[in-house]
């Protein structure tokens, strides 16, 4: 019988892993097997782009998947049962249960609300496609005059308040963020944004935290109201639900606590790759939920899973971080280079060229999926372990 690999979720991380896995190991000795709802991959750094009315390239699973022998299962996962090996679907067709072998958990997160009251209710977000369309439809319909209100400072914040801005300079943008603007920045890459958000006239409200969102705009923890006829909540992601639901060990988080190879500590036939595992990067700091912690996950965990199950020596990629790429519209950006864990440098990349550089960046995400070699040579090696061995073996 051949070894069952199951891939929940192909966003950035469970696509690369899947299409890893397929060039890594024979398909003579091994089914792969990708359950996604969507049947296209989306790109879910461009969010904001699609927010604003862009129109972004349509990218098929199924041309992604094209010749590599993946399956592509499209239904929507209801539940794992880590002890019997089960997956639990909902497709079209109604309810199935399916097993696995190996289990590549990459159901990756959403939009966080943090308790705070009002915003399921009140707030939009552009943490995936469906929310993003349900903005973009929300900001279509503002006429001239029209208030928005960001909520969130970090990186989807800042991108999401400049490209509304850009794409709708008729309309009255602000921004509402906890701490400083950029404060985690370099100096120079705080000025320059700084710069931007007055160019775009985006009203800031630093030190500012939202304690209730309404129909009408947002309320501070100190009593304070600002006025939004569209509240749009970035602040953080959280991780789907189903792994705490299940027996593995967990973090507060909801993330599934991995080892350097992104296998569960608890369940060894299970890793978990993006925003879904708790890693540990340089200094022992939790990778953050980024593309840029994602992909190098899903390149650790197949590269793994392939080696155990042939018998060969674990590679490890490089789980650190080079830059954070911020576009502040579409002709306008800041390249922080960063340390290794993350420590922003007295060094950046602003205006024209580091926008031109983040677009290289997102092409390139997108290509490295239907890429996830990255031009290395394709090895389709026989297992050396049975299927039964294969849960337990180690190197």
């Amino acid at each position: 019988m051949k070894h069952r690999i199951v891939v929940l979720g192909a966003g950035y991380t469970g696509a690369i892993a899947a299409g890893r896995l397929a060039r890594r190991l024979h398909p003579g000795d091994t089914e792969i097997t990708v359950v996604n709802a969507d049947s296209d991959f989306v790109e879910r750094v461009r969010m904001h782009q699609l927010a604003t009315g862009q129109d972004l390239k349509r990218r098929r699973l199924s041309d992604i998947f094209a010749g590599t022998g993946v399956r592509l299962r499209l239904a929507r996962v209801t539940a794992v049962d880590v002890d019997r090996r089960t997956v639990s679907l909902v497709d079209a067709d109604g309810a199935e249960e399916i097993g696995y072998d190996t289990l590549v958990y990459a159901l990756g997160s959403a939009a966080a609300d943090h308790g705070v009251p009002g915003v399921a209710e009140h707030a939009y977000d552009i943490a995936g496609k469906q929310s993003a369309l349900r903005l973009r439809e929300r900001l279509k319909g503002l006429a001239v005059g029209g208030t928005v209100l960001v909520v969130g400072g970090g990186l989807t914040g800042l991108e999401a308040a400049t490209e509304i801005a850009e794409a709708r300079p008729d309309l009255d943008v602000a921004i509402a963020a906890r701490g400083g603007l950029g404060d985690w920045l370099d100096g120079k890459a705080q000025r320059h944004l700084r710069g931007v958000f007055d160019r775009l006239g985006i009203t800031v409200h630093e030190h500012t935290d939202v304690a209730r969102v309404e129909a009408t705009g947002a309320v501070t923890a100190d009593g304070r109201v600002i006025p939004a006829q569209v509240t749009v909540w970035t602040t953080g992601f959280a991780v789907h639900p189903i792994a705490a639901a299940t027996t593995l060990s967990v973090a507060g988080t909801g993330q599934i606590v991995v080892d350097d190879t992104m296998r569960s500590v608890s369940h060894p036939d299970v890793y978990a790759v993006g925003d879904a595992g708790l890693a540990e990067g340089p200094g022992g700091k939790p990778l953050r939920m980024s593309c840029a912690s994602g992909t190098p996950m899903a390149w650790q965990a197949a590269d793994a899973i392939a080696a155990r199950l042939t018998g060969r020596k674990i590679p490890r990629a490089p789980l650190r971080y080079f830059n954070q790429c911020i576009s502040l519209g579409r002709r306008d950006g800041i390249i922080q280079f960063v340390t290794a864990d993350d420590r922003a440098k007295p060094s950046l990349l602003k205006g024209k060229l580091a926008a031109r550089y983040k677009e290289v960046v997102c092409k390139g995400a997108a290509w490295g999926v239907a890429h996830p070699m990255l031009m290395l040579p394709t090895r389709r090696r026989r297992l050396a372990v049975t299927r039964t061995e294969s849960s337990t073996a180690t190197v």
